[in-house]
């Protein structure tokens, strides 16, 4: 799949996650619980619905954050803790189909920072778009910021 790049400036989107740091190998099988922790967090908060899914890599340790975004703020109890994902430049591209895909959406866009002079800062997320049955209707948008 071809990702179409651009450069865009952000606004900080405050979030409700949960914190680890892993490794690369581990992670995909901590995820789904992290994410499942923080949606039980928001639920009994009273926070249904408008809060989309996001990956936050701080670091390649990789040290993330995982967690939704939130349209208001609300008790956060546990491991659950507040935090934003970042503001400022990003390039970024949208990508469609399935989650296994996205690794050439990140690819995408470092080479085309590379290609561009564009130095990144190290962050990078994930949004997810609503969930989808058919994963070929599936939309993440993939942000990495900038230097």
């Amino acid at each position: 799949m071809d990702h179409v790049v651009e450069l865009i400036t952000v606004a900080a989107h405050p979030t409700a996650v949960v914190r680890a740091a892993t490794t690369w190998h581990d992670f995909p099988s901590l995820w789904k619980g992290m994410l499942d922790e923080v949606w039980a967090c928001v639920h009994a908060a009273g926070i249904s619905r408008g809060c989309r899914n996001v990956m936050l890599y701080l670091d390649d340790v990789p040290t993330v954050e995982v967690g939704v975004e939130l349209p208001e703020s609300c008790r956060l109890t546990g491991r659950v803790v507040a935090s934003a994902l970042p503001a400022g430049r990003v390039a970024m591209t949208v990508h469609r189909g399935g989650y296994a895909g996205l690794a050439s959406a990140h690819e995408a866009v470092v080479r085309w920072c590379a290609a561009h002079g564009q130095p990144l800062a190290g962050p990078r997320w994930e949004v997810y778009g609503p969930h989808r049955d058919d994963p070929a209707e599936v939309t993440t948008e993939v942000f990495h910021l900038l230097a």
